[in-house]
């Protein structure tokens, strides 16, 4: 059985999420999906959404089979728990690939790395351009 292991924030659910845990789901048996807790979210403005929440949205979704919180402090703790075949990066999750390749072997993982392609449907596949969307359609009412 080959493990799927996808990570996130998820924390405005779009079609660029269910694009990559669909792809990523085709390329095992099992989805596990890792989705990053409130306070791990450095890279951008903290989610919105509470990480609790968030898990439960992940995991309702079809191509999800196990969908769990994040490690407060060591992010490879579920890593090593799951023991996946296959990580699964997003096409725009700030990752350097071949360091992670570093980090998994040294951890004693050895798991696969694969970097899911861009979402090819539709342009608000990302909760950045979505909230970019609302904020210019807010100024349109606004000044009408």
């Amino acid at each position: 059985m080959t493990r799927v292991v996808a990570t996130g924030t998820f924390d405005l659910l779009h079609p660029g999420h269910i694009y990559y845990l669909e792809e990523s789901r085709k390329l095992g048996d099992e989805l596990f999906v890792i989705v990053a807790r409130d306070a791990n979210v450095k890279h951008k403005p903290r989610p919105v959404i509470p990480e609790e929440q968030r898990r439960t949205m992940v995991a309702s979704l079809r191509a999800v089979d196990h969908a769990v919180l994040g490690d407060p402090v060591d992010m490879f703790r579920p890593i090593r728990e799951i023991r996946p075949d296959i990580i699964t990066i997003g096409f725009n999750q700030h990752f350097d690939t071949e360091l992670l390749v570093r980090q998994l072997a040294q951890q004693s993982l050895d798991a696969r790395v694969v970097r899911i392609t861009r979402c090819p449907e539709g342009v608000l596949c990302s909760s950045r351009l979505i909230v970019s969307e609302i904020l210019r359609r807010s100024d349109c009412d606004q000044d009408a």
